[in-house]
Formats: C-alpha cells, structure tokens, sequence
C-alpha cells in the first residue's frame, strides 16, 4: 500500500482487528512463552482468530510480528530466527486476510526507554527496528503499526526507521493513561504532533484503557494532527479473577457504542486491544454501518 492509498483509504472510517494476545491465551498459550514461536508451532490458532476477524469486517489485520524485534527475542533466546519469523508470521497472515483486507506489519517497543536506559540509545532502537520493518517489507506487508509504545523517543526511531528503508505507510499508536501521559513521560498530544512531524501517516492509542475513558484524548489528538487518528483501547478495564486472570468490564455492544462516540470526536482508525474478539469487531462495524 502506497501512503496515496492510506490517504484515499482512511477517507472513511477503517475497521481493524481486536486483540491476539488475549485470544491466544484463551486457546491454551501459556504464559512466559515466546509467543511469536508459540503461533509457529499453533498456525491453526492463530489462522482462525485472524479470518474471524476479517469475516467480522477488519479491513487492517495486524500480523502477529508484535514481539518479532531482536531485544525481544533474545529474552527467549530466539534472535537468531528473527527473519524466519517475521516473514512466516506475515504469510500465515496474508493467508488469514485472502486478499480481504490489508496486513499490517506490527512492532512494539523493546522495553526500554532510550536515553533514561543508558544500555539503550536511540541509534541502537534505530537498528532494532530497521532491520525488524526491513524484514516485513520484504514479506510484504502492506503498512507497518507501531503499537503499544511507551515512549515518545522510541517511536520516533521506529519511524525514521521505517523512512530509511521502505515507502510504506506508518502508523503509531501509544499506550496512555486516561488523562494522555505516557508511561515514558510526555502525553499523547505531544506524541501525536512529533510523530506527524517525523513523517507517520496516522497516530493514536491503544491498550491501556477502555474507550469510554478515551473520548477527551481522541478528541485533542484530531484537533492537533491533520492525518487520520487510531484508537484501538481495551474492553473496558479488567479484574483479575482467583486464578489471575483478567477478566474485562464490557461486551461487545457496550464496546461497539463506545468505539462509535469515538468515530464521532474523531477516530479513523478503529479496532480493539486486550479482551475484545471478533464479535467486538463484528458489533463495531454493525454499530457504524461499516459492514
């Protein structure tokens, strides 16, 4: 996809998919595990979850490369099947999608903070990421997202990044509290305004919250950037049931009414993070007429 494409799509509102992780938990993945090698080893898993999504109405799926960078691998001693990763995981998603919908070629942050980390720079978030959307361009994916970013800093590398090797449509979206801030300091609106600067096609949030706690934040992002905005929050805010596991607050028409009142203050881009599923997208698009 050519950032002319992203342009003309994003015209109308853009359905993506709701979470994996959760999803794969809830199919048996334990937790600890590398999850990318997890999905090698479970394709059938993860190949349903994400044609759901797309029967649903996702027009964006999101590959499941989301921990695919090397610092991330090396806790799992697996950063030497970096490429043969990222590329299989795109293709089981490009199978998934079938030409339905776009595959977005996901990263995270390492979990460092450049700069306050003195063992982590940004040239060295620089090359993490660049060789990482080297891979997922090669594989063919149709834009990259950044998701569930903690800092400023560490999104703007992987933007430049991105811009040093590919043409492909970049999109950030940051993980915030209800007020905005961001775990790494700063606040979404800063993030927005930087990261439109450094060249992404869209910003917003994910994770973190639901999207009744995101209407202010979406609402003050859309009137500080000119490009398309993304929220993709969480089913609403977990608790966490006797045998530890997080147990969310909405379904998924409660969701689809929320994502609405967001689409409404501004949001282009709409999914789910933690504790939604294809009904959640299903109702989402129901709700805005998308399907």
């Amino acid at each position: 996809m050519t950032k002319e494409e992203f342009k003309q799509l994003t015209k109308n509102p853009v359905l993506l998919d709701g979470a994996t992780g959760s999803n794969l938990m809830a199919s048996g993945m334990p937790r600890g595990v590398c999850t990318e090698t997890w999905i090698m080893e479970h394709k059938d898993v993860i190949l349903n979850l994400q044609k759901a999504y797309v029967k649903a109405g996702s027009q964006i799926i999101y590959a499941p490369t989301f921990g695919g960078n090397r610092l991330n691998l090396r806790m799992h001693s697996k950063e030497n099947d970096l490429e043969t990763i990222n590329r299989t995981l795109v293709s089981y998603a490009k199978e998934a999608a079938d030409g339905k919908a776009f595959v977005a070629g996901d990263i995270t942050t390492s979990g460092k903070i450049p700069g306050a980390d003195e063992s982590y720079t940004y040239m060295e978030a620089f090359q993490m990421y660049q060789e990482q959307i080297g891979i997922l361009n090669d594989a063919g994916a149709d834009c990259i997202i950044a998701e569930t970013m903690i800092s400023i800093e560490e999104t703007l590398a992987a933007v430049d990044a991105a811009g040093s090797i590919c043409s492909l449509p970049v999109l950030c979206s940051m993980t915030v509290e209800a007020d905005g801030s961001i775990f790494g300091g700063g606040n979404a609106l800063e993030a927005a305004a930087a990261l439109e600067s450094a060249g992404a096609s869209a910003v917003g949030v994910n994770c973190s919250v639901g999207p009744d706690q995101l209407v202010s934040v979406i609402r003050n992002i859309k009137e500080t950037v000119s490009i398309p905005v993304i929220a993709k929050p969480n089913a609403g805010m977990p608790v966490i049931d006797e045998e530890g596991n997080a147990v969310y607050s909405m379904d998924a028409l409660s969701f689809a009414r929320h994502m609405k009142v967001l689409v409404e203050n501004g949001a282009t881009l709409i999914g789910g993070c933690c504790g939604t599923t294809p009904e959640f997208i299903k109702e989402t698009a129901r709700i805005l007429g998308l399907k």
